[in-house]
């Protein structure tokens, strides 16, 4: 039976969702599970979010996080959506095995959502069982606190917990619950969800929404619609950039995916390139490679041009007008994009200055590192190490197979950081501070998913989560990044 929590356990929830039209969500409170048991709980997350969770045992947050007690002015809720999945339209979709908990204010005044994941059937759940796995659990886990350690805005996880029951899949598997944070949920596919509904006073509503929670300056813009459409898209055009940067590929980039408030949400196929690759997929149904590490940025564009007809109403009451208006700000994506790409290139190759050439210089290293079948996350921190001395430079050329390749390039870089006045100390600490030592690398996160499910052994998992969260950097005093939604000027 599901009971409540004294509220000193967490922050006071706010309204949230709760304002918005009554199709946008459906009221529901999580299956409770028979013997919850506490894998990992991120502390400092919770500490952000003003909870109280030093003074609680193991047991009582396990059972927090597993949905058998809910928080004091909680709000539970799963939220509709709609979504492209591989380009065709599915008009509802909704969370399917997930809840909201509720919406709260974090330490910085910032509005946080806090959303089970696995807690049993929803209106949404198209007749699953709405539960999750362990293994995925422990993979969104690890790739979304690395994401938020490699700086890249993300969701993130609050606390993962194993139930005591079974869920069947392809056999039957050990069922887990995760806790994820997010600056919201409100997805491309809400957008469509509404437009699908012909309700355009609902779209409307979850538009200001946005716009209130997080795009406020827009609302004073000339057309405040459009305005919010460029917003959006200049945050995904960032995101993206940032995403291939490290070489993530976010493996199922459906519409239902793409969290407009900027963030990557949803880590289900999802990986980090080892050999640099263009066209590396990530999804055993992307057969066609429609998201592979290359097309994402194409992705980005299109499901933004799904959101774009969804607001044309509200960008002009003339049709015409409307489509000018929002074709404009979509074909923009491409020219925002490549500027954020190469903003992040130059930082990896140590170029501090912006000169002509250099967008042909970052094409030509990374087409001689796919030729030469090179680790792309090694090659860029070994050339780090090539930025202090050419006597490191043995160990980047033992990734090529043709190593002649590899001083042929050398050779090209050195003679482009002639132009600029650092020193070589102060390039390379720059070049570490872009470049990381570690990623989530997909055959050791399928190590620690072996080690949990088969042997119910969490300490590779714990062992991983710390090097991914406090070493990515090979120990150097990162700050953390502490994304939060910009002031954009009108």
């Amino acid at each position: 039976m599901t009971t409540v929590v004294p509220p000193r356990v967490c922050a006071a929830f706010e309204a949230g969702y709760t304002g918005l039209p009554a199709l946008c969500f459906s009221r529901v409170l999580p299956t409770t599970v028979s013997d919850p048991q506490l894998i990992a709980v991120n502390r400092a997350l919770g500490d952000e979010l003003q909870w109280d969770l030093a003074t609680h045992t193991d047991a009582t947050l396990a059972a927090l996080f597993a949905g058998n007690v809910i928080p004091m002015g909680a709000n539970p809720m799963a939220l509709a959506y709609a979504g492209h999945q591989f380009g065709h339209f599915v008009p509802q979709l909704g969370d399917g095995r997930a809840i909201l908990m509720g919406v709260s204010l974090d330490r910085s005044g910032i509005h946080r959502d806090v959303q089970w994941k696995g807690t049993g059937p929803t209106p949404y759940s198209r007749n699953g069982d709405g539960r999750a796995a362990l293994g995925p659990v422990l993979r969104e886990y690890l790739v979304s606190e690395a994401m938020h350690a490699l700086h890249i805005p993300t969701t993130r996880a609050l606390a993962a917990v194993t139930t005591g029951e079974s869920v069947r899949r392809d056999g039957l598997l050990p069922g887990a619950i995760l806790t994820r944070v997010a600056s919201s949920h409100v997805r491309v596919g809400s957008f469509q969800y509404l437009a699908a509904q012909r309700d355009p006073e609902a779209l409307r509503a979850l538009a200001d929404y946005v716009i209130d929670r997080h795009y406020p300056a827009t609302r004073t813009a000339p057309q405040p619609y459009l305005a919010l459409l460029q917003a959006v898209s200049d945050r995904q055009a960032e995101l993206v950039a940032r995403w291939m940067h490290v070489g993530f590929i976010h493996g199922v980039m459906n519409t239902d995916n793409m969290a407009v408030s900027g963030e990557t949400l949803d880590f289900g196929p999802c990986a980090f390139m080892d050999s640099y690759d263009p066209d590396t997929v990530f999804s055993s149904i992307d057969r066609q490679g429609r998201y592979a590490y290359a097309n994402q940025p194409h992705a980005a564009q299109w499901n933004l041009t799904r959101l774009a007809e969804c607001l044309l109403s509200l960008i002009d009451a003339v049709p015409e007008r409307a489509v000018e208006h929002a074709t404009v700000v979509i074909e923009q994506f491409s020219e925002r994009f490549a500027e954020y790409w190469l903003q992040g290139m130059r930082l990896k190759l140590g170029l501090m200055t912006a000169l002509e050439g250099d967008l042909e210089f970052a094409q030509q290293f990374l087409t001689t590192l796919h030729r030469n079948h090179a680790d792309y996350t090694v090659s860029f921190r070994q050339l780090a190490a090539c930025a202090l001395s050419t006597n490191n430079d043995a160990s980047l050329r033992a990734g090529f197979t043709n190593p002649t390749e590899c001083d042929h390039l050398l050779v090209t870089w050195r003679s482009r950081l002639r132009l600029e006045t650092q020193s070589p100390d102060e390039r390379a600490r720059v070049m570490r501070s872009v470049n990381p030592a570690y990623i989530p690398r997909n055959h050791q996160i399928e190590a620690v998913i072996r080690a949990a499910v088969d042997r119910r052994d969490f300490e590779p998992f714990h062992t991983l989560s710390k090097v991914l969260a406090e070493l990515v950097w090979n120990g150097r005093s990162m700050p953390r990044s502490r994304y939060r939604p910009r002031r954009l000027s009108a």
